[in-house]
């Protein structure tokens, strides 16, 4: 056969766009360059091949070696010479299911054997991503304000999302453990994407490119992030099926979906995760005949939490299995802080159904737990720092490791452990504050780490400690940097960075393994919804509900919404002066007709409302002005109870213009993070666990107090 081949090399960042493209696995540098033998006319990879969310194609004719005769396609094991072991051969190449490369080449050369040349004249790509809805920009969410930093982001962290939700059967790109499963004799270095990963048409996980799996960390943001997005919910509640149908013998859950989750693969933060993943499905689907079918499963997996609780008031981890951080041993407190969420969503799950049980009463024991842990919390609190330690043991407040970590101390206040009249809350806040570099929020629990998916839950801290400054301004900072830094991808979220700005996630010993498109780093989709413009379901699909909003100092105006089965939420912020010139400040909101709430704003709360729309007017240099009324409908809505109630006076909109005077501060300029180049290699992970564990064996062990 002397057709001619071409190779081809994948990357997500142009980092890595060249002849050797970016790394699936982490057992070679790079992935193995896909040989591919052409004929004339149209040509294309077989689905096998998916390639997530890839950016940019290389396609090169190597200078040495020809394909075996007989073979259409198979992965090149070095630069110099093709592969042609027929073991090592990957089948099922060629697809008419896919879009195509049209080919040609001189016959003239072919004939006499000299070097073919090849000429491409065009080139599709088949995006098989975000199998829901045949129309991808059809979003039941949107948002949009003054900052072009913060629009970018919000719309780069749906389209993440988007590029994270595939087709089931087109899942998980890590050969090495797939092999397990499907008995695979691809190369090392080699990758595909055609394991059956969970029910259905359409599920979530957590990158494009890799792992292309069930994570249930991820859902925690990548849950909240789709309901206010494409509200493709259907895709979250197949990812949870996929984890309780993997639920083991004593309740706990899976560390991961297929090709994980059928050996003993255990987190404890994760299997928490997947309980909040639970009521978030929940809360915006409205699902509650799911939540019935699943509900003695999801006890007996909160038991599984709360029996760990022991006579220290807090979880004691038996795995140290986490977001790769290294250290999470002990009586944690990120752990424990986590569980304490868990509890509270457990009572309101169980409201939902009815479940009148006496563990989910106020007094009854889940209450009481959560309790314990807000004492057990205090045996790690480190006064001098203003900050929470990670465990009790070495690395509490004044231990030999001592370490003040960003996922706790975020988790402590987004679970509002500490009573918001607690100096502490804010301090809190604002020494995490302190601690950001030019290129981010540093988690300090693993050493030169920038993780988007800890700063996502840094985000939400803020919100809870009433600093939404400082969330805008983290968002503008950071997930600015993730979008036009060097190496980054302009149009979606990576999986983390190193301290110094470099596209690598230190936990990888090959910079070109970070996945570009990963559904955990999307906190700002959600945050800038549900908490800057303050919108928040406070029972199913939002039929009661309470807006509360925050433009910050950063902002000018913002406007948004997303969309349940009970219809749309919106809220819009703008700043805007009377006719003398006074600072004023208008609010819109919009909320679905059979539904009942709140409205929220610089410290007033209507009382209960109907949904409708309501519009407002607030003096800024006045605190104490009340509401001015600017919406007919926000008094026809009203009861005459409740409209004698409302006493704020009513004015025309028309009384105000834009604040064309208003400027937006500037940012605070910080210094580049420095890299510890020893901790560095000393915290590389092997495949998903940590140096020295066995990928077949059993990775949730029992570990010490560190």
């Amino acid at each position: 056969m002397n057709d001619p081949y071409v190779a081809l090399t994948y990357s997500e960042s142009p980092e890595f766009a060249d002849r050797y493209g970016d790394a699936t696995t982490d057992r070679l540098a790079r992935d193995l360059p896909l040989y591919f033998t052409l004929k004339n006319g149209i040509n294309c990879l077989g689905r096998d091949y998916v390639r997530g969310g890839f950016k940019y194609l290389t396609i090169f004719m190597p200078d040495e070696g020809s394909p075996k005769d007989g073979f259409d396609g198979f992965w090149h094991t070095g630069m110099s010479a093709p592969q042609t072991n027929k073991e090592n051969v990957v089948l099922s190449f060629w697809s008419s299911a896919q879009k195509f490369m049209r080919i040609t080449s001189s016959s003239h050369e072919l004939k006499n054997k000299t070097k073919p040349r090849v000429a491409i004249s065009a080139i599709w790509v088949n995006c098989t991503a975000f199998p829901s809805n045949p129309n991808p920009r059809a979003y039941t969410g949107y948002f949009d304000s003054s900052s072009t930093i913060l629009n970018r982001v919000w719309y780069a962290g749906a389209y993440t999302l988007q590029l994270s939700t595939l087709d089931p059967k087109e899942g998980s790109a890590l050969i090495d453990y797939n092999r397990h499963i499907d008995h695979n004799n691809s190369p090392t270095g080699s990758w595909y994407s055609n394991l059956t990963i969970a029910p259905g048409n359409a599920v979530t996980t957590d990158g494009a490119k890799r792992d292309r799996m069930v994570w249930p960390g991820d859902m925690s943001i990548a849950g909240p992030g789709i309901a206010v997005t494409t509200y493709d919910m259907l895709a979250v509640r197949n990812a949870l099926d996929t984890l309780f149908n993997h639920q083991y013998s004593d309740g706990s859950l899976p560390y991961a979906g297929p090709p994980m989750g059928d050996g003993a693969e255990f987190s404890d933060t994760y299997h928490l995760h997947t309980l909040l993943g639970v009521f978030n499905y929940v809360l915006y689907s409205g699902d509650l005949n799911w939540l019935q079918e699943n509900w003695f499963n999801y006890i007996k997996a909160l038991e599984i939490s709360i029996a760990k609780v022991d006579d220290m008031d807090l979880l004691h981890v038996s795995s140290g299995n986490d977001w790769l951080r290294p250290g999470m041993t002990g009586h944690n407190g990120e752990a424990s802080a986590i569980l304490h969420e868990v509890l509270y969503k457990s009572v309101m799950l169980a409201h939902f159904i009815g479940d009148d049980r006496d563990e989910a009463q106020p007094g009854g024991k889940w209450m009481a737990v959560a309790a314990r842990l807000k004492r057990g919390m205090e045996k790690i609190y480190c006064p001098r720092a203003g900050l929470f330690a990670d465990n009790i043991g070495r690395r509490n407040c004044g231990g030999v490791e001592e370490v003040l970590p960003q996922d706790g101390n975020s988790w402590i206040l987004l679970t509002r452990i500490l009573e918001g009249t607690d100096a502490r809350v804010f301090n809190i806040s604002e020494n995490l504050r302190k601690r950001w570099t030019k290129y981010g929020a540093p988690a300090v629990e693993y050493p030169n780490v920038i993780s988007p998916f800890v700063t996502s839950f840094e985000l939400l801290a803020h919100c809870a400690a009433e600093n939404h400054d400082a969330a805008v301004e983290l968002m503008e900072m950071m997930w600015g940097y993730m979008l036009d830094g060097p190496g980054m991808t302009n149009s979606t979220m990576c999986e983390g960075y190193r301290a110094d700005g470099y596209a690598q996630y230190p936990a990888y010993w090959s910079p070109a393994r970070g996945s570009h498109a990963h559904g955990w780093s999307t906190g700002p989709t959600m945050a800038l919804l549900i908490e800057i413009l303050g919108i928040k379901l406070t029972s199913p699909m939002g039929r009661t509900w309470q807006i509360t909003p925050h433009l910050t100092k950063w902002l000018s105006y913002a406007q948004g919404g997303f969309a349940t089965r009970m219809g749309k939420f919106e809220v819009k912020l703008k700043r805007m002066r009377d006719s003398e010139g006074r600072e004023a400040m208008i609010l819109e909101v919009i909320t679905p007709s059979d539904t009942t709430g709140h409205i929220s704003w610089g410290g007033r709360m209507t009382t209960k409302v109907q949904g409708g729309k309501y519009k407002f007017a607030r003096m800024l240099d006045s605190p104490g002005t009340e509401w001015i009324d600017l919406a007919d409908d926000s008094w026809k809505a009203l009861s005459d109870e409740e409209r004698k109630a409302q006493d704020w006076p009513r004015m025309s909109e028309r009384a105000f213009v834009p604040d064309y005077k208003w400027v937006k501060p500037p940012h605070e300029e910080r210094q580049p993070g420095i890299v510890d180049w020893d901790a560095m290699e000393r915290n590389y992970i092997n495949g998903h666990l940590r140096k020295g564990s066995d990928i077949n064996g059993v990775v949730g062990i029992s570990v010490q107090e560190l």
